[in-house]
């Protein structure tokens, strides 16, 4: 027990160091792939990211969709990429070679659909290489370049908001 708060802290500490180094830069070129981190506990509508990727001008074999759960349940198996706080270690380490190589992977947008607080969540967003990371609103706002204020029930909102921003920001064409 006494191990698990030591655990928690050093991951917290681990989160502020990443935040406070992170650099933005928007870069030019449009969106082409698309990394999306929810909370399976909250939502579980895998379609409505595909919209979102087909929304973005994002083919389906650049989407890329990773589930988080607090619960260790056998259903949550019926999805490709699921992970739980088990999959991390000491300082941020990463004990899911699935989780790693999504972290790997630059993807131009990352998408992070949740409004629970969860650290692991946060890391991941964190730890994440995205060129460019849109969120809803959280607690610590350093997470993501672009916040967008919305009810997690609102997807077509924030669809259509994230969809404008990124018009705005030259990363999609008109067609």
């Amino acid at each position: 027990m006494i191990l698990k708060g030591f655990k928690e802290k050093s991951n917290k500490k681990y989160l502020n160091k990443l935040l406070s180094e992170r650099q933005l830069e928007v870069a030019d070129g449009d969106v082409e792939s698309l990394g999306v981190i929810l909370n399976i506990d909250e939502i579980d509508n895998f379609d409505m990211f595909k919209n979102l990727a087909s929304a973005f001008n994002v083919r389906s074999n650049k989407l890329k969709i990773i589930a988080f759960s607090k619960n260790l349940k056998d259903d949550l198996k019926t999805w490709d990429d699921c992970f739980n706080p088990k999959d991390f270690g000491w300082k941020g380490s990463v004990k899911n070679p699935e989780l790693q190589r999504f972290l790997d992977t630059e993807f131009d947008v990352l998408v992070s659909y949740y409004l629970t607080e969860a650290l692991e969540l946060k890391l991941i967003t964190a730890k994440s290489k995205a060129k460019l990371k849109i969120g809803i609103l959280q607690s610590d706002e350093r997470l993501n370049d672009l916040i967008i204020k919305t009810n997690l029930k609102e997807f077509d909102l924030f669809k259509n908001e994230a969809f404008k921003y990124l018009k705005i920001l030259n990363k999609i064409k008109n067609e």
